[in-house]
């Protein structure tokens, strides 16, 4: 068993949050920029001094800083089915329900990485509701990966696809492996057992531990970045991310390695999904960034991602609290980019519907550097080899380049005149910042190059 759910009630129950033991938990993480334990996490969960919370809040920003820096990475959701076996109820996809249906075929596809291209976007999440029809099943989504690497828009392409799709056998995993893919990224929803039976009816997704097991199944298949993520809003938040800490805690005792990401989606109000008309479970706003920041002390070296999902005004305020990685000008229909078809049902409703170039302008008043990089899959810094640099928070010296030489290019190929004005001045404020003569004259040397024309440069 992975995930043990009288345990967490009962280190939950018995944690108490005084404020030497939270200070203490607060120092050792700046100290150590280790993982926390259940104990530690249950502590910092169950605090309510505002006091004491604004604390957790600052130090999860100084992690973040120390760890990943400034830099926020960007990604956009590719979906390309909406075909699904699966029966859940917070979810419009779900078999039965009465949207318009559409597997996406090679022209699509093409069109729709046109599209992300077109926008400046170099990585995508590659989104297919869980069918099995032959149609629709694994070697669809193999054929899909080549058409998205083989796509191009003037001089630019796609340079690292992750996939979010239905658990697979290790032999497919295997197959999967093989398309040289990013993180493979799946979502338990809900750890608390009882509940998930109660929302997945039926289809193969209503079998809770397969689902629990397929990252055991991933990492045995040869992947090494895997991404885990709770949809916040069916069980109690400070359960699920317990349960959530325990599923890494398992998974770097039996791998050696946790999860490269971390996802922390809120239930969205979507088309026939009766769940999310009364979320029985409504995570508030406060409530939100706590748990961003306590995950964010928990697994430092982690990447945790905040989708689309969430209002502009929240999503500027989580990204002070220790969020990694955001998507911009995301569409959650198959065709949505392209415009296919407008009528083709979406999962959920989108909280922040701004295009990816006033998400960037946003993120350089608030002294965020935007970055496109895919420098550490490319170069193998993947699985165990990443962690080596994030753990002791040595990955931001190769990040911190690699983020300002992807931001120059795309302040030269997309941005408007007013983001391409604010960028060049924070580029010119952040270089000015580097100690080192040597990495000043480094990145400069690059955006030369970038400025004559050379594209997809990296250290």
């Amino acid at each position: 068993m992975i995930i043990h759910e009288d345990k967490i009630n009962q280190i939950f129950s018995t944690a108490k949050p005084d404020k030497e033991e939270v200070d203490s938990i607060l120092a050792k993480s700046i100290r150590s920029l280790e993982r926390l334990s259940l104990k530690e996490v249950a502590t910092l969960l169950k605090v309510s001094d505002p006091e004491l919370n604004q604390k957790i809040f600052d130090t999860a920003l100084k992690i973040k800083e120390l760890i990943y820096g400034n830099r926020i990475v960007f990604f956009a959701p590719l979906y390309i089915s909406n075909y699904c076996n699966n029966n859940c109820l917070y979810c419009a996809f779900r078999q039965g329900n009465s949207i318009s249906r559409k597997a996406l075929n090679k022209s699509e596809i093409l069109n729709e990485t046109e599209a992300l291209l077109k926008q400046g976007h170099k990585r995508v999440l590659l989104v297919a509701g869980e069918s099995y029809h032959s149609q629709h099943g694994l070697d669809y989504i193999l054929k899909a990966i080549d058409t998205i690497y083989n796509a191009k828009a003037g001089s630019h392409s796609i340079k690292r696809i992750n996939v979010n799709i239905a658990p697979l056998e290790v032999a497919e995993f295997r197959k999967l492996k093989e398309k040289d893919i990013g993180t493979y990224q799946i979502f338990q929803e809900t750890y608390h057992r009882a509940t998930y039976k109660q929302v997945h009816l039926s289809g193969t997704k209503s079998n809770y531990d397969y689902r629990l097991e397929a990252i055991d199944r991933a990492f045995e298949a040869g992947f090494d970045d895997v991404g885990l993520g709770v949809l916040y809003g069916l069980a109690d938040w400070k359960f699920e991310t317990m349960a959530l800490i325990e599923h890494i805690e398992h998974l770097e005792s039996k791998f050696g390695i946790g999860p490269h990401t971390i996802s922390v989606p809120r239930i969205e109000q979507a088309t026939g999904a009766p769940y999310t008309e009364n979320i029985p479970h409504k995570v508030s706003d406060s409530d939100f960034k706590k748990l961003v920041a306590v995950l964010r002390l928990a697994v430092p070296y982690t990447g945790i991602i905040l989708s689309t999902r969430e209002s502009p005004l929240i999503r500027r305020e989580l990204l002070k609290l220790g969020i990694s990685q955001i998507s911009a000008g995301s569409r959650t229909n198959p065709g949505g980019y392209g415009k296919t078809d407008e009528s083709i049902g979406e999962q959920f409703s989108l909280g922040d519907h701004r295009s990816l170039d006033e998400v960037v302008y946003d993120l350089l008043e608030m002294n965020f550097l935007p970055s496109f990089c895919t420098a550490c899959y490319r170069l193998g810094r993947t699985g165990l080899d990443f962690m080596e640099y994030a753990r002791p928070g040595d990955i931001r010296k190769k990040c911190e380049p690699n983020g300002l030489i992807t931001f120059r290019e795309y302040l030269n190929d997309f941005a408007t005149l007013k983001t391409k004005e604010s960028g060049e001045k924070k580029i010119q404020e952040w270089i000015s910042d580097y100690d080192d003569p040597k990495v000043k004259n480094r990145i400069n040397k690059y955006f030369r190059c970038i400025d004559a024309g050379q594209r997809d440069i990296f250290i």
